[in-house]
């Protein structure tokens, strides 16, 4: 599937951390984002990792773990 920059997306499945956007990236738990949470593709990176904004912060998160969001939040 292809996103593109200001897509609204969410979680599919549970993931086992959250990686942050940060120059230099931490692994943060993964209960900082909720599936139900939709968020905003904010950058393209290679590999197939979206850089998403959520409420607790911005996370690269593979696309395969993603599907689009029909909420207007």
């Amino acid at each position: 599937m292809k996103f593109s920059v200001g897509e609204k997306v969410s979680l599919q499945v549970p993931l086992p951390y959250l990686k942050t956007a940060d120059s230099i990236s931490m692994l943060r738990p993964p209960d900082l984002v909720s599936l139900d949470e939709v968020g905003m593709i904010i950058g393209i990176r290679p590999n197939d990792l979206l850089e998403v904004k959520f409420r607790m912060g911005n996370f690269l998160i593979p696309s395969e773990r993603l599907k689009i969001s029909g909420k207007d939040n």
